[in-house]
């Protein structure tokens, strides 16, 4: 299965560390451990079986990890994005298109779960370089420090990019030019919208109905 950087960029329904949180048959009670390290410790016994499978070629696994990495990913993005609401689904897809182009990067000595949220971090930080904020100013939303997290990507870089270039090769091509211009050249929408010609509300339509484009083309194809 394929791998790397823009999206995770799927969209499905309503990512290091240096260690993995302790298992949960290892906490001497559920009550004694910080309900965030519990909920951590729940999704990695459910999502490393699912991985590890999916990493073996069996496409139902494949999609039923990415179904529920899409719901702990959107949960993640809501808190740190209480203030940009409408931002939250086109990250959660941008991420899961990232995690599907570099899935021969994770790991398997590392949870899955930091692995995912080091991805969704990466995306993040975009989102507010895009939008003239540094990466400083991240350090408050987020419970791992970045000493904390394993690498998000790794050497497969040229796969990666020819891997989405099919992808896109395969959207509507105002699609294709406003993810390029957004989300690889990393201009805002209002520059894309400039370099264009189309407005700023044309730009964002076409972004958003792109990634969830890709979203189904990776479904199917995977």
């Amino acid at each position: 299965m394929p791998e790397r950087p823009l999206a995770a960029m799927l969209g499905f329904g309503p990512v290091t560390a240096c260690g993995s949180a302790p298992a949960l048959h290892n906490a001497p009670a559920m009550t004694d451990v910080p309900p965030s390290h519990a909920a951590t410790d729940l999704f990695e016994a459910q999502i490393k079986p699912l991985w590890l499978r999916a990493q073996d070629g069996d496409e139902a696994a494949y999609r039923l990890a990415l179904q529920r990495m899409a719901v702990r990913l959107r949960a993640y993005l809501r808190r740190r994005l209480q203030a940009l609401p409408d931002e939250v689904e086109d990250l959660v897809q941008e991420t899961l298109l990232a995690l599907h182009l570099q899935r021969g990067t994770w790991d398997p000595a590392l949870p899955v779960s930091a692995w995912m949220i080091a991805i969704a971090r990466h995306k993040l930080i975009d989102l507010w370089r895009r939008r003239g904020r540094r990466e400083a100013d991240l350090t408050s939303l987020d419970e791992l420090g970045e000493a904390d997290e394993p690498a998000a990507g790794g050497g497969e870089e040229g796969t990666s990019r020819r891997d989405l270039g099919v992808l896109l090769g395969a959207i509507p091509a105002a699609q294709r030019e406003a993810i390029v211009l957004t989300k690889i050249e990393g201009l805002s929408v209002a520059e894309a919208a400039e370099r264009t010609g189309a407005s700023v509300a044309a730009v964002k339509v076409q972004v958003h109905r792109g990634l969830k484009r890709l979203a189904e083309l990776v479904r199917k194809t995977t």
